[in-house]
């Protein structure tokens, strides 16, 4: 039989451990696939990791990862791919809002000849209108400046991959990883599948506004160099309406005799170009940023421990 990986990210999430693995083995019940779970633990501080303990003693099924600390969701979604050797795997978080009753179908699809199977989330109506025009705006505007498009399906790390587009992902090395666009970005056959995300049974989402502005640039910044060029362009803009200002000024001064008087919109002038200048120095220095990481070649994650 086909064997089928599940890697699951998890951090802080000791109350819905045991609850997912019970939705995911309850699907594999009814299907004709061998299955593994491999949980990643992502510098968890509560007592996820004992439950994972006691777990994978009573299912040999389950392998476990302990970070060395708290990494982040991607490289704990990395690592899983990385460690993973099913004929497909299967990325989902462990706070139960992916559906564990949409496997097969994902599986169906793969079976039909695609190699990635993504997932297209619809936000139930209890989400914010905010969070959810917020979410749609920001992957159009990736798909604008970018040269991958990620419209559909940019919003979920819910997706099946065959073996052999994990073993392309593996040799993926980047400082700062962006999942969902490498998926994209590699290209194979593809489709999608939408869902509609569940609640969250136990525990808080991890992800604050601080840290999805983070990913937020992570994406942007991944996969475009046309914030570089942006900057370029609006120099230049800039620098044509300061010419042609002056110019204005200096007619008028000669044609009437008379100086121009403003030293208020002055300083707002000097203020305004001022802020676009730091804008600018700011985006160019996130690219060196990344740069800097790049180079040093440190590795995306540290495994404390696992169980295989």
């Amino acid at each position: 039989m086909k064997k089928i990986s599940i890697v699951i990210p998890a951090h802080n999430e000791e109350g819905n451990i045991v609850l997912i693995y019970d939705a995911v083995a309850r699907v594999f019940a009814s299907l004709n696939y061998t299955f593994e779970i491999i949980f990643v633990n992502d510098g968890s501080t509560d007592d996820t990791q004992n439950v994972l303990e006691k777990l994978s003693k009573l299912h040999p099924e389950i392998k476990t990862i302990e970070f060395s600390r708290n990494f982040g969701h991607q490289p704990a979604v990395k690592a899983g791919l990385d460690l993973a050797d099913g004929d497909a795997v299967i990325s989902m978080d462990a706070d139960l809002q992916h559906p564990a009753e949409l496997i097969p179908t994902l599986i169906a699809k793969w079976e039909e000849g695609y190699d990635v199977v993504y997932t297209i989330r619809k936000y139930p109506k209890q989400i914010s209108m905010f969070k959810r025009k917020s979410s749609s705006l920001y992957y159009r505007f990736l798909t604008a400046i970018s040269d991958v498009d990620m419209s559909e399906g940019g919003g979920s790390d819910f997706r099946l991959m065959d073996a052999a587009v994990v073993r392309v992902m593996r040799n993926m090395n980047e400082s700062d990883i962006f999942l969902r666009g490498l998926t994209h970005w590699m290209g194979f056959r593809q489709t999608g599948l939408r869902f509609t995300a569940g609640q969250r049974v136990s525990g808080q989402s991890s992800y604050n506004l601080k840290k999805m502005m983070r990913f937020a640039f992570t994406g942007i910044t991944a996969f475009s160099v046309k914030p570089l060029y942006l900057a370029a362009y609006l120099g230049f803009i800039f620098s044509a309406f300061a010419a042609v200002g002056y110019g204005i000024y200096v007619i008028n001064s000669f044609v009437d005799g008379t100086e121009i008087s403003g030293w208020a919109s002055l300083i707002m002038t000097v203020v305004f170009f001022g802020g676009v200048q730091l804008i600018m120095l700011g985006i160019i220095g996130i690219y060196l940023g990344k740069i800097f990481k790049q180079v040093k070649d440190r590795p995306n994650y540290i495994i404390r421990s696992k169980n295989f």
